[in-house]
């Protein structure tokens, strides 16, 4: 019997991880997302909550007719609660959850802070945490003025039972 050691997929940042990134806080932590997957940033609206759905889906919002559902991405990531303030909003992103469904999803974040063209040369992959740690949501991770800011999968942050259950 042999065995095969694989490295995951974000165990080193491809040169394709350059371009332009919507940079975004929750606490401390900063965090940018590919800015072709962002639709628009809106303000925190009603979210009206959905029964048996995973904690960190908080529910889902009316957005001009349609229905979106809405993450909670302090409650995925495992960071404490925060009050909400004049700088919560809502990015609304657009994520495949199939191979065959693309789906707009809201996700909660602290603040906004700005768009950051990002080089390849700028990211790096993300560490080995051990086996311990959930990473599969990070691309890589970006250095720019001194500051860490995480690449994160949209396609990943929904584990595959919760995307389903968005399907």
């Amino acid at each position: 019997m042999t065995t095969q050691t694989l490295e995951p997929a974000n165990a080193v940042a491809g040169p394709n991880l350059g371009g332009k990134y919507l940079t975004f806080a929750l606490g401390e932590e900063s965090y940018a997302v590919d800015v072709r997957k962002v639709r628009e940033i809106i303000r925190l609206a009603n979210i009206t909550s959905v029964p048996q759905m995973p904690g960190f889906i908080r529910g889902v919002i009316n957005l001009r007719g349609k229905i979106i559902p809405v993450i909670e991405l302090r409650v995925r990531f495992g960071l404490p609660n925060a009050a909400t303030t004049d700088k919560t909003c809502i990015v609304v992103v657009q994520i495949q959850t199939s191979a065959q469904t693309r789906r707009e999803t809201g996700l909660i974040v602290d603040n906004v802070e700005e768009v950051l063209n990002f080089t390849a040369s700028d990211i790096e992959g993300t560490p080995d945490f051990g086996s311990q740690v959930d990473t599969e949501y990070l691309l890589g991770m970006a250095k720019v003025k001194g500051v860490v800011k995480m690449l994160l999968d949209l396609d990943r942050v929904l584990g595959s039972k919760e995307a389903q259950a968005l399907n």
